[in-house]
C-alpha cells in the first residue's frame, strides 16, 4: 500500500517510569495520533489503517509488555522504513535509583514485576529486554529533567530533519549524576570556576558577566579548542556511518557556569554549518 509522501511516524520506547506517558501527552499536543503498548507484528497494519484514515502523524508506544514480540522488531521496523515513511524512534531512560524512587512515591508496581521481581530487579531485566530498540533509537536520559524539560526536548526532536546528523550539545553537573545519553562526554571540571565570585555565583554561563570571566582564562579557550578540534575531525566518521544523532555533554561541578558556557560557545560555532541543538540539564534546579 502507497502511503502519504509526508507520513511522519515516531516510535517512542523506554524503560518503565521514564516520562514515556509524557512524551506521548507532548507528541498528541503537536498534533500526533497516539497508540501506546501496541504489539510490533501490528505496526504496520496501524500505520497503514491510520494513513487511509487521513492521519499524517502518528506516535505509537511500545515497550516491555510485549515481549514476546520484541524479538521481531528490527524486521517490522524495516518494512515501513522501505515504505518511505519518516520514521523517527525516540529512547527514555532514567538511571535505575530514580526509577525507583518514582515507583515509591507513586506505589505502582513494575509492569515486568509480576509479584516476584522487587523493582531494582525488573528494572534491570527490562533494560536488557530493550536494549537493541534503544541501539536504534535517540536516547533522552530523563533521570535529572522536570516534565517541562523533557515535553520541550521532545518537541526539539520533533523539529529536527532527519535527512541531517543532529549535534546536540548538553550541560550537565557532575553532582548531580552522569547523563546516560551522551555519545561523548568532556570534564570542565579542571577550569577556573565562576563560582567562587560572589558577584558571579548566582548567575549562569548564558549570563555575560560569566562569559566574561571565563573569556579572561587561557586555561577555557584552550580547552574550548581541543573539543573543537577533536569534533571537527570525527563529525564527518559518525555522518559517513549515517548517524543520525551525536550527544555531546559538557559536565562541570553543578552544572550551572563552565559546562553552559563552554556548550552555548559550542552551539555558536557549529551552528554556522549543521544542524545544532542546546540542552542545559540544571537549569530547571534555579531557583
Amino acid at each position: 500500500m502507497k502511503h502519504s509522501q509526508h507520513q511522519q511516524l515516531v516510535l517512542l520506547s523506554g524503560l518503565s517510569g521514564a516520562g514515556k506517558s509524557v512524551a506521548l501527552k507532548a507528541l498528541e499536543d503537536l498534533g500526533f495520533y497516539c497508540l501506546d503498548n501496541l504489539p510490533a507484528p501490528l505496526l504496520p497494519q496501524a500505520v497503514s489503517m491510520l494513513d487511509l484514515d487521513g492521519y499524517p502523524k502518528i506516535a505509537i508506544g511500545i515497550d516491555a509488555r510485549s515481549a514476546h514480540n520484541l524479538s521481531t522488531f528490527p524486521d517490522h521496523l524495516a518494512a515501513l522504513m522501505d515504505l518511505g515513511l519518516d520514521v523517527r524512534m525516540l529512547f527514555l531512560e532514567a538511571n535505575n535509583e530514580v526509577l525507583v524512587k518514582r515507583y515509591s512515591e507513586s506505589r505502582r508496581s513494575h509492569p515486568l514485576s509480576l509479584g516476584e521481581l522487587t523493582v531494582s530487579e525488573s528494572v534491570v531485566v527490562e533494560r536488557e529486554m530493550l536494549e537493541n530498540i534503544r541501539e536504534m533509537s535517540h536516547v533522552i536520559d530523563t533521570s535529572g529533567l522536570s516534565a517541562a524539560q523533557l515535553r520541550t526536548w521532545v518537541r526539539e526532536f520533533i523539529a529536527t530533519d532527519r535527512a541531517k546528523l543532529m549535534l546536540i550539545f548538553e550541560s550537565f553537573g557532575f553532582k548531580h549524576g552522569l547523563p546516560l545519553d551522551a555519545d561523548f562526554v568532556f570534564d570542565a571540571r579542571c577550569l577556573p570556576n565562576p563560582f567562587y565570585d560572589p558577584a558571579l555565583r548566582s548567575l549562569t554561563g548564558m549570563d555575560q558577566p560569566v562569559a566574561d570571566f571565563l573569556m579572561r582564562q587561557a586555561s577555557v579557550g584552550n580547552y574550548l579548542t581541543h573539543i573543537l578540534g577533536f569534533l571537527e575531525r570525527w563529525l564527518p566518521e559518525f555522518e559517513r556511518d549515517q548517524r543520525s544523532y551525536v550527544t555531546v555533554a559538557i559536565g562541570c561541578t553543578g552544572g550551572q557556569h563552565r559546562s553552559v558556557y563552554l556548550a552555548e560557545e559550542l552551539r555558536r560555532h557549529f551552528s554556522r554549518n549543521r544542524q545544532v541543538l542546546v540542552r542545559h540539564r540544571e537549569q530547571h534546579q534555579r531557583s
